[in-house]
């Protein structure tokens, strides 16, 4: 397994960056305290997300932080990033791994403890436990999985789970409590007044869960 350290997982969002692109974000985010970096953009051609994710990684290089791509296993192939994320039915973890190698990063996303069971059977490594907690960033999750489903998640998988939606600094202790390994976070950072400080909240707050 791909060693990660998934404490603070920002992943980007265009529409909620407050004009600011995805580079700004992600340079202050990681001078914040990120320790995992998302690229995700859903309205940009392939040739641009390529060009936009190779000027992040070169962020992300020299700040010793992993970039990690949305869906796209040719974007993150084109771009040279550490790993990509695949949502439930957005492809194969075998077929990534067959292709990119035992390096890359593989992360999936599940609702439940089957779906992590099988996303460490196909070689993921980590899990992304989605919808924590009720958030505008999607509306198609269901009902929240809330401390006692990142619970179920956190003992069905010997993966790291990181928990995203609705996280925040006000409930990001309780989340390390309840097993998860990390957070992943959109708006709490993307749409933050300042970033650099958000990130630094968020990161006293996984300090206190562990505590």
């Amino acid at each position: 397994m791909n060693r990660i350290d998934p404490r603070l997982y920002v992943v980007t969002d265009r529409t909620l960056s407050r004009g600011r692109n995805h580079g700004e974000v992600v340079r202050r985010a990681i001078a914040g305290g990120a320790t995992l970096i998302q690229y995700r953009e859903k309205n940009l051609s392939e040739e641009e997300m390529v060009e936009e994710a190779s000027r992040i990684l070169r962020t992300c290089r020299a700040g010793g932080v992993p970039l990690i791509v949305n869906d796209s296993l040719e974007v993150a192939r084109k771009a040279g990033a550490d790993g990509l994320h695949l949502g439930q039915g957005d492809g194969d973890p075998r077929r990534v791994r067959a292709v990119m190698g035992r390096g890359f990063i593989i992360g999936v996303s599940v609702h439940d403890a089957e779906e992590a069971r099988e996303a460490e059977a196909n070689g993921a490594d980590y899990v992304a436990a989605n919808g924590v907690f009720p958030t505008g960033s999607k509306n198609d999750l269901g009902p929240p999985l809330g401390l006692q489903g990142i619970a179920s998640i956190v003992g069905a998988t010997d993966l790291p789970v990181v928990a995203i939606g609705g996280i925040n600094a006000g409930n990001a202790a309780d989340l390390i409590r309840a097993g998860a390994a990390g957070l992943a976070v959109i708006s709490a950072v993307v749409s933050a007044a300042d970033i650099e400080s958000a990130c630094r909240s968020l990161r006293t707050a996984i300090v206190s869960g562990r505590i």
